[in-house]
């Protein structure tokens, strides 16, 4: 999935898949996470936020199914 660069001190970059409702954020630490059945809006918000890290927690952490990418790895959408 292409990710866009992020300035922020929590979120080093993400990437949206419509076709699959998925987000994937890689953080600042340089882990890697997929975040699924994330509605577009939400997406649109977090490239929007003044603090895309507070938005991030407030919104996105503990509300969708994740799932952590291992280094490397590349799953399929």
């Amino acid at each position: 999935m292409e990710r866009e660069a992020f300035d922020s001190s929590v979120i080093a970059s993400a990437g949206y898949d419509a076709a699959v409702q998925t987000l994937e954020v890689e953080f600042a630490s340089g882990e890697i996470y997929r975040y699924r059945l994330v509605p577009r809006r939400v997406w649109r918000e977090l490239r929007d936020a003044d603090s895309a890290g507070a938005y991030f927690n407030a919104v996105v952490r503990d509300r969708y199914p994740e799932e952590w990418m291992p280094h490397g790895a590349t799953p399929a959408s």
